[in-house]
């Protein structure tokens, strides 16, 4: 198959690794970039835990204090390997969405007094603070950076995409969407990608393509790419 992997690369080299083990055609068209935002150095003795949505986030954490044996809970396993290259021992990962994420958090601390660190990008697409100060916690969120929308496609990556339509297309986020929904229209791509296939993150995500007619329609967890293909043969 030829699939399309919309992240930016450091976040996209082990996914990719995987579907070409898999004798799989990769192109990777990223629709995103990212960028760090500038933020006061953190000092970890003032939490009891960190939490992580995104590799990014660690990538671009300013710490003051690093804290190793500080709790450190992670959205999925690439995240969670992300934390330990960076120091932390202490690491608990779900299975790869906020949702299951904030149920692991809730199992495995109380609400005593304390904070919760949450690094973030700037944009979510579920506000995990707020569910987890609903459910007694006290947490403090700092963005460390954002996205920016990619707006060209190179000329050689835009006449392969013409001549080898893509069967599959992975997007994670609702920026990411809504940028390569942009970029579909800016170069003429409907009548390509209507022959493919579109894996979303979630529902929100698919949402936002849903204006366009594709073969069809998957919502999917990190982590399940290499198996929801199947789907599809």
């Amino acid at each position: 198959m030829h699939i399309i992997i919309t992240r930016p690369k450091e976040d996209s080299l082990t996914i990719i690794g995987k579907l070409k083990k898999l004798g799989h055609l990769v192109t990777h068209l990223p629709v995103i970039k990212i960028q760090k935002i500038e933020t006061q150095k953190i000092n970890f003795e003032n939490y009891r835990a960190v939490i992580f949505t995104s590799s990014n986030a660690i990538r671009f954490m300013n710490i003051e204090k690093f804290n190793y044996k500080i709790k450190c809970f992670c959205v999925g396993n690439s995240t969670e390997i992300t934390a330990k290259q960076a120091g932390f021992i202490n690491t608990y990962s779900s299975g790869g969405t906020v949702d299951s994420l904030i149920e692991l958090i809730i199992r495995n601390l109380n609400t005593k007094p304390g904070k919760l660190l949450y690094l973030s990008s700037e944009f979510i697409s579920k506000d995990l603070d707020y569910d987890l100060i609903n459910a007694g916690f006290s947490v403090d969120r700092i963005s460390n950076y954002t996205s920016l929308p990619i707006e060209d496609i190179d000329e050689k990556t835009l006449n392969f995409l013409k001549t080898n339509p893509p069967d599959v297309f992975f997007i994670y986020s609702a920026k990411s969407a809504k940028n390569l929904f942009n970029l579909i229209n800016k170069y003429s791509l409907l009548n390509v990608v209507t022959q493919s296939n579109l894996m979303c993150i979630s529902e929100k995500v698919l949402s936002v393509l849903k204006k366009i007619k594709w073969k069809k329609v998957f919502v999917f967890n990190p982590g399940e790419e290499e198996f929801l293909l199947n789907k599809i043969r």
